[in-house]
């Protein structure tokens, strides 16, 4: 039997000085949410440079995980910018465009 589909909420992270990519920043995030018990996606942004976007369960607080995230890059801003999504890609956003695809069999 199949579990309920999860909703996410994106969030997308930026910085104006702080590199947050090839540094295991993703990595950090996750090892974060494990050790707190925390549901998380986490992926660089491929749409725009130099962006972390992460998700986590509709309606779910993420004061914790920005006060984390603000002890390693403090020049760190993140925004909402996505709220209940299926199933969410977080690299490119305009993959959850649930209308831009058919289930056609063939590629």
């Amino acid at each position: 039997m199949f579990q309920k589909i999860i909703l996410w909420d994106i969030y997308e992270i930026h910085t104006t000085k702080t590199s947050i990519n090839g540094v295991m920043f993703r990595g950090r995030i996750r090892k974060f949410c494990l050790k707190n018990k925390r549901n998380v996606l986490v992926e660089n942004a491929e749409d725009i440079t130099g962006i972390v976007r992460f998700s986590i369960p509709h309606k779910e607080n993420s004061s914790e995980i920005e006060k984390y995230l603000h002890t390693l890059a403090p020049d760190i801003s993140i925004k909402l910018i996505r709220e209940k999504i299926p199933n969410p890609i977080l690299s490119k956003l305009k993959v959850n465009i649930e209308s831009r695809y058919t289930l056609s069999k063939k590629l």
